[in-house]
């Protein structure tokens, strides 16, 4: 008779889980940089993802950001912030790791133009922006259905002369009940104080029309179209103590010529200016822009 031997399968290996994450670093440079970093994460079993990196030859600075996945969950990342932390203090890095994807928690301000808004609503609510737009902030009433319909709460904070301080301390209070880590300034035509401005520094942006400085004060496009300009863009930049002077984050331009009258200027500015923004948001978000002095060095 022949015997029959029941074996247990033995069950399938479950795949582990792997998490995402971006790591963005400068330091002065020196030998040994990529070598640390890339040792690091194989040492602790990580694959490169993508990387990014920028030795600059005029101030012998040096600038990495590599997206890189990792065996575990989502704590994992504070024990990689741990054990990197001697290499970082060992070449004197300025650094930051983050989960990747993570959204970053946005505080809109806008007066009465609305074309910036609308588009960073749009492509929040379609992902295309890494955000989470947590509240819009506006000197006027206007926006306020437009923004609820997204289901984002509206704050209306009138500003006069008389009443600059306080709205900027109720903006301050806002920024930090909502939790806001970047403020982005969708043509509020307000001018913020030096004290709000250092306060905001590093996570604030701002969009303005190219034509500044050649071009100040009311209807820039007018003027531009008196003296026959051949391009129209916009410039978006973190906001500083200077008025429209702030780090360069990104620019878009766009060819004009004699046909334009002033209306097709402006409806040309604004598409450059919506184009500008939402780079400059996307790519701060996901970790890209690296801030040195009054420059950025964006690794796309």
């Amino acid at each position: 008779m022949t015997a029959i031997h029941n074996e247990t399968a033995s069950a399938p290996e479950q795949p582990a889980t792997t998490v995402e994450h971006v790591l963005t670093l400068d330091c002065p440079e020196t030998r040994g940089i990529v070598h640390a970093v890339s040792g690091f994460l194989l040492e602790h079993d990580c694959d490169i993802i993508e990387n990014k990196q920028f030795d600059s030859q005029l101030d012998r600075h040096f600038f990495m950001r590599i997206h890189f996945s990792s065996e575990g969950d989502e704590s994992t990342i504070d024990s990689l912030r741990e054990a990197f932390a001697p290499v970082a203090e060992k070449f004197g890095m300025r650094w930051q790791l983050n989960r990747h994807g993570a959204k970053r928690r946005v505080l809109i301000m806008v007066s009465k133009f609305e074309h910036c808004l609308n588009d960073l609503l749009f492509r929040a609510r379609v992902g295309e922006l890494p955000v989470e737009i947590v509240g819009v902030v506006s000197n006027h009433p206007d926006h306020r259905r437009t923004v609820e319909w997204h289901g984002i709460p509206f704050f209306h904070v009138p500003v006069t002369a008389a009443t600059k301080p306080a709205a900027e301390a109720q903006l301050l209070d806002l920024i930090d009940r909502l939790d806001v880590e970047l403020v982005v300034l969708a043509r509020y035509m307000q001018v913020l104080s030096d004290d709000l401005a250092r306060k905001l520094d590093g996570r604030a942006i701002n969009i303005h029309h190219s034509f500044l400085p050649s071009f100040k004060g009311a209807k820039p496009y007018h003027q531009a179209h008196a003296r026959g300009v051949k391009t129209v863009g916009a410039t978006a930049h973190y906001v500083n103590g200077e008025l429209d002077e702030g780090p360069i984050i990104a620019q878009q331009v766009v060819e004009v010529d004699h046909t334009f009258g002033p209306d097709e200027l402006v409806a040309a500015g604004r598409d450059t200016e919506c184009k500008a923004l939402s780079n400059a948001v996307r790519w701060h978000c996901e970790g890209r822009v690296i801030l040195q002095g009054n420059r950025t060095v964006v690794l796309k």
